[in-house]
């Protein structure tokens, strides 16, 4: 098993790509925090962990406040005695034109998007150093390489995410903490519907844009949760600063449209 012995804390675990990816982890061997705001939806991750044999516990957080992230934390290390593993996966979107936004919707998305990062690093980093090491995975977006439409608060955070990665990965990487940021493109989650609708309207936009993309179809949270397995990790031991891209190609050139057949 690629992660036997290790403690991971994931958040946003109760859906989409946070989920996969705690379960992914679970089954390679980790114990698992499933960290997340919604306590029915994490509750059903800490199930499907438990029925695969796995060892998960729920800790109810908002990741923009510091007192959680302290606690959720503390409870890995009181729990299981250590934190191996961070994968700062919580986020949430926003669209709407700069002209017509607020400054509490700006605040909101930099809290969870970039400050909850920040928050889960400070307080893990004193515990990996103390076992000698760590990963710590960051999910940024395609957004954090390119500019997006009508996203450019959200775009912006990821950003942050990107450059912060870097910038930690040089920090902390005498302490053998590696840091890393995953980029997903289109993928198939709950948040991506919110953006482009239900039904046939939202079905539509999904596939307008999967016309971009070389491959020509969504992501699963699955696919991505690979990624993500792959960069925490002994596999992508010497690997540490990188923004990886899983996006079907859709980031490989400046000029794709093919319309999907059938």
């Amino acid at each position: 098993m690629k992660l036997a012995g290790k403690v991971a804390i994931v958040t946003g675990a109760g859906r989409g790509i946070g989920r996969a990816s705690a379960i992914a982890f679970a089954k390679e061997g980790a114990r698992v925090i499933v960290a997340d705001i919604d306590r029915s939806e994490s509750e059903a991750t800490v199930s499907a962990i438990e029925e695969a044999k796995g060892e998960a516990l729920f800790v109810e957080v908002d990741v923009a406040k510091e007192s959680d992230v302290r606690f959720m934390v503390q409870a890995a290390v009181d729990r299981w005695g250590r934190v191996d593993i961070l994968f700062n996966n919580a986020g949430i979107l926003l669209v709407k034109p700069i002209d017509e936004m607020t400054e509490s919707e700006w605040d909101r998305i930099m809290a969870v998007n970039v400050k909850a990062t920040f928050l889960g690093i400070k307080h893990v980093v004193p515990h990996m150093r103390r076992n000698g090491g760590g990963a710590i995975l960051n999910t940024g977006s395609i957004g954090s390489l390119t500019g997006q439409l009508g996203t450019p608060a959200y775009s912006a955070s990821k950003g942050a995410i990107a450059l912060l990665t870097k910038s930690l990965a040089l920090d902390l990487g005498r302490d053998r903490i590696r840091v890393n940021c995953i980029c997903p493109g289109i993928t198939d989650t709950s948040m991506l519907r919110e953006h482009l609708g239900h039904g046939l309207e939202g079905e539509a936009r999904i596939r307008a844009r999967l016309s971009r993309v070389p491959l020509g179809t969504i992501l699963s949270p699955e696919d991505v949760a690979r990624a993500a397995l792959y960069l925490v990790s002994d596999d992508s031991a010497g690997v540490t600063g990188i923004l990886h891209v899983v996006d079907g190609g859709l980031l490989a050139a400046a000029e794709f449209d093919q319309p999907l057949e059938g």
